[in-house]
């Protein structure tokens, strides 16, 4: 786990596990001999990718930034997926000395199942939201889309992952961007998926984004290095630039969502591209299996 301070506010990240997903779908046009030297596949061409989520402390608040996979998926999911589940969310927030109940509040950057898998659980009386005293957060857009996708979707929205939230009251559906609490906003960004936020925190002179899939691994930092999962991968490109321009202005951290390796960096300009300028490595101890 890595941890900034931003004036009222601590941040940590918290890993929820990881999954194995094509290669060649995280890095769409680019050759496979340019991306598989930083993420090198597996036999089945599938690279290793973190599920790493964002926890903010402070302002009487304990909010988390999307919740994984959770523990929901069958056997034939797992091995698609190649997933693995520890270090669960559960057992990083306990090392953190939280226990579930403690958390007051989840922004969920789009309804991707790695994304807000993590949201329910299942019990004898049906699906429940996994966090009894928590409320989430979700772009409205999003939760349309979810409820309507497009067929290349249509597999990473999966309603057990979320329609219990609305059914037990506990989620709140935003309608474009968001200043919730004191030097927290959302943007959106749609090039992934329509109604996708990502996260800034500010305080202290200090500023990080949680970047969400904007931005998956390390190596996406280069604007032309886009998922062929996105829906709009020209709308893609111009998002990241601008937000890359704007964090490279304030000197801000990102947190990167899915790099294996690299939990936080701060990027710098490379002529008409972007790279990282200083990188925080992710926690020791994981190990690919």
């Amino acid at each position: 786990m890595s941890t900034l301070r931003l004036g009222d506010w601590t941040l940590d990240t918290v890993d929820a596990g990881y999954l194995w997903l094509d290669g060649g779908s995280m890095f769409g046009s680019v050759p496979k001999p340019l991306w598989s030297r930083t993420n090198a596949p597996d036999e089945r061409n599938r690279i290793r990718l973190a599920m790493r989520c964002m926890l903010l402390r402070g302002h009487g608040r304990t909010v988390l930034v999307d919740d994984g996979l959770g523990d929901k998926s069958s056997e034939k999911f797992r091995d698609i997926y190649r997933v693995e589940a520890e270090p669960s969310l559960e057992h990083s927030l306990a090392a953190l000395g939280l226990g579930p109940g403690e958390v007051t509040d989840v922004v969920l950057t789009h309804l991707h199942f790695d994304h807000a898998g993590g949201s329910t659980v299942r019990t004898p009386d049906g699906l429940r939201p996994w966090l009894p005293h928590a409320h989430w957060y979700v772009q409205r857009r999003n939760w349309d889309n979810a409820h309507a996708p497009n067929p290349r979707e249509r597999a990473s929205y999966l309603p057990e992952n979320f329609d219990a939230l609305m059914d037990a009251g506990v989620l709140t559906l935003w309608d474009g961007p968001q200043r919730p609490w004191p030097g927290v906003e959302t943007i959106d960004v749609n090039g992934h998926t329509r109604g996708q936020q990502v996260v800034r925190v500010a305080g202290g002179g200090q500023v990080a984004y949680f970047v969400t899939d904007l931005i998956p691994t390390a190596a996406h930092v280069r604007i032309p290095y886009v998922m062929g999962y996105d829906v709009a991968a020209i709308e893609t490109m111009t998002e990241k630039r601008a937000l890359l321009e704007r964090a490279t202005q304030e000197h801000a951290w990102i947190v990167l969502e899915h790099d294996p390796d690299t939990a936080l960096a701060r990027p710098v300009a490379d002529g008409d591209d972007f790279t990282w300028a200083e990188r925080v490595p992710a926690a020791a101890g994981a190990p690919a299996r």
